[in-house]
């Protein structure tokens, strides 16, 4: 047999600056921003995501059911949206 021309390789993911500037730009044009705010903001999404699928599959194995859905996702997004207010 050949050998499988499909390995995986580790591709270094980059954050998508220019859409995000442009997002900021559109939405809040009279905001000045640092140069680096948006690794900030994105590296600020990724963790919420990251925490809302943890909470969610904790949620999902205390109702004893093995599929995450919205109503799981939706109790984490609460519990997360109290934990970040302070």
């Amino acid at each position: 047999m050949a050998v499988s021309t499909t390995v995986s390789k580790r591709i270094k993911r980059r954050a998508p600056r220019a859409f995000l500037r442009r997002t900021f730009k559109q939405k809040k044009p009279h905001l000045r921003l640092e140069t680096d705010c948006d690794l900030l903001i994105h590296l600020n999404c990724l963790l919420f995501v990251h925490r809302l699928a943890e909470e969610s599959r904790i949620n999902a194995c205390e109702s004893k059911s093995r599929v995450i859905t919205n109503d799981h996702i939706l109790a984490a997004a609460k519990v997360i949206l109290k934990k970040s207010r302070g």
